[in-house]
C-alpha cells in the first residue's frame, strides 16, 4: 500500500502519512456501501433525521479540532476554517429535515390514482477537491445521506485529513457501518473506480472542468448520474454609479481570499472607465491592507498556494512581462507565499485574464456602458459566479439576467449559502447543489398508477 506525506503550506514541513487505498481496497468499499445501502434506505425518516442531527451535534462539539486540522493540512486561515467546519455542521442540520419531507406527488388521472415516490439511487461516489475539503464534502454526503444512499468519499491527495476526521465523526455520532465511507486514494485509481464500478450509480465531483469532462466521457458508458461542478472565471462589475469605496473595500476578499484558491474568485474586475482611476486608486490601498499572514493567526486575511506545484503554475502567469498595476504583501519564509497582484489586461486576449488561475491574480479592464459589460462578462468559457455593483435597482436586475452564471451577487460577494442552490453555466459544471433542489440529484423519480375500476 502506498502512503502520502501531507505538507503544511505555511511551512512546507511534513504533517502525516497518509495510507492510500488500491483498487482492491477501493471495490471492498463499494462493496460495503452497497451492502449497507440495503438496510440503510429502509431505516425510518424519523430515525434518519435523528442520526443526521447527532452527526451535526458531534461535529459542533469537534470544530475548533477541525478548524486546526485545516490550516495545517490546507493553510486556510483559522477563521475561514472555522467557518468551514461549522458549514458542514449547518449542512448536516438543513438536511437532517430531508427525510420527512422527501415528498412525491398525488397527480389528477382518469380511472385511478397516480402517485410518484421519491427513491434513493445506491451507492454514491463523492470526489472532493484540496481547495474547500470540508465544506464541499458536505455538500456531497449530507443530501445523499439524507436521501438514504451511502457515499463513499475521496479527498484530494493533498487535504485528506478533515475528511478522514469527518468520517470518523460519523462513526462516533451513530451513523451505521458502510453508509459514509472515507477512502484518501489517488485519483487515477479510486476517482475513476467510481466511474467504472457498476455498482456506483452517481459520481459527484468538484474540480478542474478537464478532470470533470473526462468523468463525464466515462460516466456515459454506463448512463451514471453525476454532478459537476468544475472551473470558473468569474466577473466583479463595477458601474459608475456604484459606491466606489465599498466596491473597491470588497473586491480583494472577492479574488484573494483562500489565496485566490477558489472556482468562484471574481478574478476579472470589470469597471465602467469613467470611475476606473478612482476605483483603482482605493483598490490599492485596500490590497495593501489585505493581510496575508500565518493561517493560525485570526487576524490572517489570506494564507499560502496549497503546494510548491500550485505556486509554480500561478507564477507561470506572472512573466516580468506582466502588466502588474501592483501588489499587497506577503511573509517571508518557508511556505509557499505569493503576494496578491493585480494586473492591468492589456485585451480580453491576455492569458491572465482568460484563464483560470487559481491563485491570487486579478485581471481589471475598463468597460463602456452596460451593453459592453454582460458582453465581457459572458465572454467566457465558465459561468459560475459573479458580483454587480450599482446603485440602480434597474440595471442591477437587467444585468444580473443578463450574466451567464449561476450565482450572482449584487452590491456583495456572497455565492454560497447552504439552503440556496449552488452550480454553473457552460463549462463551470453540471446540476445544482445545496439548496431544496439537491435532493433531486440524489433521488428517482417513481411514478405507481393504481386502477380503481379494477
Amino acid at each position: 500500500m502506498s502512503t502520502y506525506t501531507v505538507i503544511n503550506p505555511a511551512t512546507a514541513a511534513p504533517v502525516k502519512e497518509i495510507a492510500m487505498a488500491d483498487l482492491a481496497m477501493t471495490d471492498a468499499t463499494i462493496a460495503k456501501a452497497q451492502k449497507a445501502f440495503e438496510s440503510w434506505r429502509l431505516v425510518s425518516p424519523g430515525d434518519r433525521a435523528r442520526l443526521l442531527r447527532n452527526f451535526a451535534r458531534v461535529v459542533d462539539e469537534h470544530i475548533e479540532e477541525l478548524a486546526q486540522l485545516e490550516v495545517q493540512n490546507s493553510g486556510h486561515t483559522i477563521g475561514n476554517a472555522r467557518w468551514e467546519a461549522g458549514n458542514v455542521r449547518d449542512v448536516l442540520n438543513y438536511y437532517s429535515a430531508a427525510p420527512e419531507r422527501l415528498f412525491g406527488r398525488q397527480i389528477p388521472v382518469p380511472n385511478g390514482i397516480d402517485i410518484t415516490f421519491k427513491e434513493p439511487l445506491g451507492v454514491i461516489g463523492v470526489i472532493v477537491p484540496w481547495n474547500f475539503p470540508m465544506p464541499i464534502a458536505g455538500w456531497g454526503f449530507a443530501p445523499a445521506i439524507a436521501a438514504g444512499n451511502t457515499v463513499v468519499l475521496k479527498p484530494a491527495e493533498l487535504t485528506p485529513m478533515t475528511a478522514i476526521r469527518l468520517g470518523e465523526l460519523a462513526t462516533e455520532a451513530g451513523i451505521p457501518d458502510g453508509v459514509f465511507n472515507v477512502i484518501p486514494g489517488k485519483g487515477s485509481i479510486v476517482g475513476e473506480r467510481f466511474v467504472t464500478h457498476p455498482t456506483v450509480r452517481k459520481v459527484v465531483f468538484t474540480g478542474s472542468t478537464t478532470v470533470g469532462k473526462g468523468i463525464m466521457r466515462g460516466c456515459a458508458d454506463q448512463v451514471k448520474r453525476l454532478t459537476l461542478e468544475l472551473g470558473g472565471k468569474s466577473a466583479n462589475i463595477i458601474f459608475a454609479d456604484a459606491d466606489i469605496e465599498k466596491a473597491a473595500a470588497g473586491a480583494p476578499g472577492s479574488v484573494f481570499d483562500n489565496a485566490g484558491q477558489d472556482c468562484c474568485a471574481r478574478s476579472r474586475i470589470l469597471v465602467q472607465r469613467s470611475v476606473l482611476d478612482s476605483f483603482m486608486e482605493k483598490f490599492e490601498v485596500a490590497v495593501k491592507k489585505f493581510r496575508v499572514e500565518s493561517p493560525d493567526l485570526d487576524t490572517s486575511e489570506m494564507g499560502p498556494l496549497i503546494s510548491a506545484g500550485q505556486f509554480d503554475r500561478v507564477m507561470e502567469y506572472l512573466p516580468d512581462s506582466a502588466n502588474v498595476a501592483f501588489t499587497g504583501t506577503k511573509p517571508s519564509g518557508p511556505g509557499y507565499w505569493m503576494a496578491p497582484t493585480v494586473l492591468l489586461a492589456t485585451s480580453t486576449a491576455d492569458r491572465a485574464y482568460r484563464e483560470e488561475i487559481f491563485g491570487p491574480v486579478v485581471s481589471v479592464l475598463p468597460f463602456e456602458d452596460e451593453a459592453d459589460a454582460i458582453r465581457l462578462a459572458n465572454d467566457s468559457e465558465y459561468g459560475l459566479s459573479g458580483s454587480i455593483w450599482s446603485r440602480d435597482i434597474g440595471r442591477a436586475v437587467r444585468v444580473s439576467r443578463g450574466v451567464e452564471a449561476g450565482n450572482i451577487s449584487v452590491n456583495s460577494h456572497s455565492s454560497v449559502r447552504y439552503w440556496t442552490p449552488f452550480g454553473g453555466y457552460k463549462q463551470s459544471g453540471l446540476g445544482r447543489e445545496l439548496g431544496p433542489d439537491a435532493l433531486d440529484a440524489f433521488t428517482e423519480t417513481k411514478n405507481v398508477f393504481f386502477d380503481t375500476n379494477s
